[in-house]
């Protein structure tokens, strides 16, 4: 297909935003989903104005009646849904000793159940259309753990070992749906901002300041990762600065 329709949570900024412009350049219809609904809306109306297509949806992630409405507002307004990403995720990273109970909770909810709902809205309606792609933002948290990671880090390793489960379901299944995952390194987004935790966000924002690579970079991985042939996936991709360890 020369173009497709692509849905994109947590839309609203950083890899989100940068894929979502880079790939209606490419003549995909976008539907961008955030919570920030404002945000979304100038992406979209920045998209138009460059003869793009793209939709608004107001869409959070934990609410799975609001997924499920963002399937269905999707193949509403363009007939069919081709490539679904689940973007949408936090990283308030703290020592356990510290007992952050509420970020451990907003993490699970939004980086497991965020991706396991957009999996259960759009999986259905791929496997009517027989095709499809569903991508999954992991991140090198999900293959290595560090002081302060280990609540992220398990949600990470959630979304590898879920994204192989769908992988291999999949394919048993003949249903021609493709996954993947993208797994980026220190990205410069908005993701340090949920760092509450003095300490470890004086750490991380020295370390993206020292390391951090464009949003862009994991577009346009994102982008040859949707572009390769229909009987061929890209299952998994580990993207990281050149200089990050």
């Amino acid at each position: 297909m020369s173009e497709k329709v692509i849905v994109i949570t947590g839309a609203s900024s950083g890899i989100g935003a940068a894929c979502a412009k880079l790939l209606a350049t490419k003549n995909n219809k976008i539907v961008l989903a955030a919570r920030r609904k404002k945000r979304l809306q100038k992406i979209a109306t920045e998209i138009q104005q460059e003869n793009g297509s793209a939709i608004a949806v107001q869409t959070d992630v934990t609410d799975q009646a609001q997924v499920q409405e963002l399937a269905k507002k999707a193949v509403s307004e363009y007939g069919r849904i081709d490539v679904w990403i689940n973007n949408a995720g936090l990283m308030p990273r703290s020592e356990f000793i510290k007992g952050r109970i509420e970020e451990w909770d907003k993490m699970i909810d939004v980086n497991i159940k965020g991706t396991l709902y957009g999996i259960a809205a759009v999986l259905p309606i791929m496997r009517k259309q027989k095709s499809g792609q569903i991508i999954n933002l992991a991140s090198v948290a999900g293959h290595a753990i560090s002081i302060g990671s280990g609540v992220y880090s398990a949600t990470k390793f959630a979304v590898r070992a879920i994204s192989e489960g769908l992988r291999q379901e999949e394919a048993a299944a003949k249903s021609n749906i493709r996954v993947t995952v993208i797994s980026p390194g220190a990205v410069a987004t908005e993701l340090t901002e949920h760092v509450k935790d003095p300490e470890t966000k004086a750490q991380l924002d020295q370390f993206y300041k020292d390391y951090a690579i464009g949003a862009d970079r994991i577009a346009n991985t994102i982008a040859f990762a949707i572009d390769a042939p229909e009987d061929t996936t890209m299952n998994e991709i580990v993207i990281r600065p050149t200089i990050q360890k």
